[in-house]
């Protein structure tokens, strides 16, 4: 386990709230602060309403320590995980862990103004709908489908969001929210998620996600890579199919073009079956639908094809697929078919190749992640009141 020096009062709450520490002697240990520097910050944590000491935790020898847990109303966090057609909400504890989940209809195409309002709006709702109408919102995080520049928090060249380009969604959802904001794409929240609730011994993974695009999330050495705002962004790598298709980002044959869940959903149209989510695909997938159930194995093969090149390059601990469309078993068993017969053997001999342990929240619980991780951002004030 690494040590965390930093040694503000909010390197104090993460420790807790990741429960890694559940005393004041273990906060010392782990911080690396002298015990008295340690109580001094534990006290003001109790006095501004974000830690409690309650009961007596396991002794290392002599007197039985107070346990130290986040107080009841230390605060949450709102969070937005939004899709094409769809918002995922969710009122999450400081920790991460969902108080209170819900979905949203929208259509991010009405643009980022309409769009993002109604998502404040209902996060709201959805807070006051639970009880937790009065407890201390100590920030807001927001995943979208497209490349986020993690210094500005706008959205840049995004293929299927019009209206959205450069618009400085993190800048507006502070100031409509009255909140700290993050703003993240939803493959990397995904990865986080995913690597802190499910793999947290591994340090170095992918996170793919299949939906009506295509993501991927990469933790390099226990962490999320956003490079420039485009790392991992794999759905618009030209392939070789045998049609032609433009993307809609106005290339080409993109991978995204012609094995994403638009595209199979739009193909099967075109053969009379009536889809129009890729959870429907799942469906019929499952339904042994033998036009679906090709245009899965299609799909899997061309994402197998790409993937290839990045586990040899990357050569990563695990490949973790998740998404609407991780359903389909002849995607998924394709998928992990093609990288295990063309990598380097060196590159899978240890991979595991699996399907999304945190589910559908997955996002959620990496937004959560990485405001907590943030902390600083309302620890300090919420001290000084």
């Amino acid at each position: 386990m690494r040590n965390n020096r930093d040694d503000g009062p909010a390197a104090l709450v993460r420790l807790v709230a990741t429960g890694q520490a559940e005393s004041r002697a273990e906060l010392a240990r782990l911080s690396g602060l002298a015990a008295s520097s340690v109580s001094l910050r534990v006290e003001q944590l109790i006095d501004a309403g974000l830690f409690t000491e309650e009961g007596a935790g396991a002794s290392r020898g002599g007197r039985r320590p107070r346990r130290l847990r986040l107080a009841p109303e230390a605060g949450v966090f709102l969070v937005a995980d939004l899709g094409a057609h769809h918002a995922r909400l969710a009122v999450v504890d400081l920790a991460g862990s969902p108080l209170a989940l819900a979905d949203l209809a929208c259509d991010i195409a009405v643009g980022p103004e309409r769009t993002l309002t109604a998502v404040v709006g209902s996060l709201r709702d959805l807070a006051r709908a639970h009880g937790m109408g009065n407890v201390p919102v100590r920030g807001i995080g927001v995943g979208l489908p497209g490349p986020v520049d993690p210094h500005t928090g706008q959205v840049v060249s995004p293929s299927r969001m019009p209206g959205w380009n450069d618009f400085p969604v993190r800048d507006f959802v502070a100031e409509h929210a009255g909140l700290p904001a993050l703003v993240e794409n939803d493959a990397n929240l995904m990865a986080v998620g995913e690597h802190r609730h499910s793999w947290p011994g591994l340090d170095n993974l992918m996170v793919i996600k299949l939906g009506s695009g295509i993501g991927c999330g990469v933790i390099v050495a226990g962490r999320l890579h956003r490079g420039r705002g485009a790392a991992g962004d794999i759905s618009h790598v030209r392939i070789l199919p045998e049609a032609s298709a433009d993307c809609s980002c106005g290339h080409p044959d993109c991978l995204e073009a012609h094995a994403s869940g638009a595209a199979l959903a739009a193909g099967l149209r075109a053969q009379g079956i009536a889809v129009e989510q890729p959870a429907q695909i799942v469906d019929l997938v499952t339904d042994g639908v033998p036009q679906a159930t090709s245009a899965v194995r299609t799909a899997g093969r061309l994402i197998g094809e790409v993937l290839t090149a990045l586990v040899n390059f990357f050569n990563p601990d695990a490949l973790v697929i998740g998404g609407s469309l991780s359903g389909a078993e002849p995607l998924v068993a394709t998928i992990r078919g093609v990288i295990y017969e063309r990598c380097l053997p060196l590159a899978t001999r240890n991979l595991e190749i699996a399907t999304s342990r945190a589910g559908p929240d997955a996002s959620i619980l990496g937004a959560g992640r990485l405001l907590l991780e943030r902390s600083a951002d309302w620890i300090e004030p919420a001290l000084t009141r």
